[in-house]
């Protein structure tokens, strides 16, 4: 009981680490919502082979822009261009939703889940349930870590008959020296077994260095990171790839970096109707997919063709 206990503080004298670092404590309850604006760019790899070396030459997919709005506490929005394409996702406060070039507008698998790229702006409460995990050097960087794991319950509640989601665990890690999140790993495990066919794995791993932190003008010294690097790697296995695949997992990267040019609290404009879903959101069964389980490939051509 006490070592628990012991786990539970630390993770807890952490989160209140950061929390005075960013000066984020000062927004707790006086602000409503967040407003935010960038640059992102963004570069693909086909595969990684054998020796977990990049393969086939990587290739940018673009530059483009993106913009997040966030409306306390579980209202947010996320647009992203990039070569002349546009990704949106929303959530009204009950239901996810994303539209997107190769899949149209859909609700998503699941309850209502953070924002990653507001993530920062919602850290303390994400990490409230964290587990201490102990020390680790990142990047040359002495970092504490918190372990996010979803519950069993979570994790059948982003199922379905065919797709059946088995773990994600998000891994925050803290500087030692400044109290700041600095890196960011979150992975996910899902199986897809149709009937009649054999089971396919897709394992996604996303991870993101975050740096630049700078204070918001006229936020009284609230510190945000204006830039980061992040890295999604999908690893596909099963026995119907090992037949087509002489034995290799199927890997897929992409890579992107962003930074974030401008950032408003309490913008008057923003208001509930900005966060209502389509008209034509739907929900079907290949748009119960998550995004783990779609052939990144695939869903990349548009970009790949402008």
């Amino acid at each position: 009981f006490s070592s628990s206990r012991q786990v539970s503080s630390s993770a807890q004298y952490i989160i209140q680490h950061f929390t005075a670092a960013t000066g984020c404590r000062k927004l707790e309850g006086r602000v409503k919502n967040v407003f935010a604006t960038g640059k992102v760019t963004m570069g693909m790899v086909d595969h990684v082979d054998d020796t977990d070396q990049l393969a086939g030459g990587g290739r940018s997919i673009g530059t483009g822009t993106n913009v997040a709005e966030k409306m306390v506490p579980d209202k947010w929005l996320v647009e992203l261009v990039v070569g002349g394409h546009k990704v949106v996702a929303g959530s009204d406060g009950n239901v996810a939703w994303r539209h997107t070039p190769w899949l149209g507008a859909h609700t998503a698998k699941g309850g209502v889940r953070p924002l990653r790229r507001a993530l920062q702006a919602t850290i303390a409460a994400v990490f409230s349930s964290a587990q201490y995990m102990g020390e680790k050097c990142i990047q040359g960087e002495d970092c504490f870590v918190l372990k996010l794991a979803a519950d069993q319950g979570e994790l059948t509640e982003r199922s379905d008959s065919t797709a059946e989601m088995i773990k994600h665990v998000t891994f925050g890690f803290f500087s030692q020296r400044s109290g700041l999140l600095v890196y960011l790993e979150d992975s996910f495990l899902t199986r897809i077994q149709s009937p009649g066919t054999h089971p396919t794995y897709w394992e996604t791993t996303m991870s993101t260095r975050i740096h630049d932190y700078r204070p918001v003008e006229g936020s009284g010294g609230v510190m945000i990171a204006h830039g980061g690097r992040s890295s999604a790697v999908i690893t596909r296995f099963g026995d119907s790839l090992l037949k087509s695949k002489a034995g290799v997992p199927v890997m897929t990267r992409m890579e992107e970096e962003w930074s974030i040019d401008d950032v408003a609290f309490d913008v008057a404009g923003l208001s509930l109707d900005c966060f209502i879903a389509p008209k034509d959101v739907h929900r079907k069964d290949e748009d119960d997919l998550d995004e783990s389980q779609l052939d990144w490939r695939s869903s990349t051509q548009p970009l790949e063709r402008s």
